[in-house]
């Protein structure tokens, strides 16, 4: 898990999904791990219905980048 600075509460809309949520967040669908990780109350959900209250972690720009493949950077 990167270095995490801080939340940012989010009530998922409906139709919301964590690779949407991470796109958004962080430019990547595949760093949804990190919300996952942070709201394990939904890690089995794959879309959401909508009002669910989540917390989308803030992470250290250079531990994001590392997260990503070399050719992807």
């Amino acid at each position: 898990m990167p270095d995490i600075t801080g939340y940012i509460k989010y009530t998922a809309q409906a139709g919301d999904t964590f690779d949407l949520l991470a796109l958004r967040a962080y430019g990547d669908d595949k760093l949804a791990s990190y919300i996952i990780q942070t709201n394990p109350d939904y890690s089995d959900m794959l879309i959401f219905e909508g009002g669910e209250s989540l917390q989308i972690p803030i992470v250290d720009e250079a531990e994001t980048e590392e997260a990503v493949a070399p050719w992807k950077r």
